[in-house]
């Protein structure tokens, strides 16, 4: 099964709390309301340098997807 690059999260345990859930490597789910970030991944030193080269830009995407999402069903 395919799933999205990003999905939204929602859970009424943290009725503030927005999660993006990033389906690739490497998972992740973000809460943006703290910006709190979960690894869903196990990472080697080798994976862990690529990973803080890529934190800061799969962040901003993640925040981008949430945005186009609710300027969407603002549309509607």
């Amino acid at each position: 099964m395919d799933f999205p690059k990003f999905l939204l999260g929602d859970n009424t345990d943290y009725p503030t709390a927005i999660f993006v859930i990033h389906t690739e490597f490497p998972r992740f789910i973000i809460n943006l309301e703290n910006d709190e970030v979960e690894w869903l991944e196990e990472f080697d030193q080798h994976d862990e340098k690529e990973l803080e080269n890529e934190t800061e830009n799969l962040i901003k995407e993640a925040s981008a997807f949430y945005d186009r999402e609710i300027a969407r069903y603002e549309e509607d």
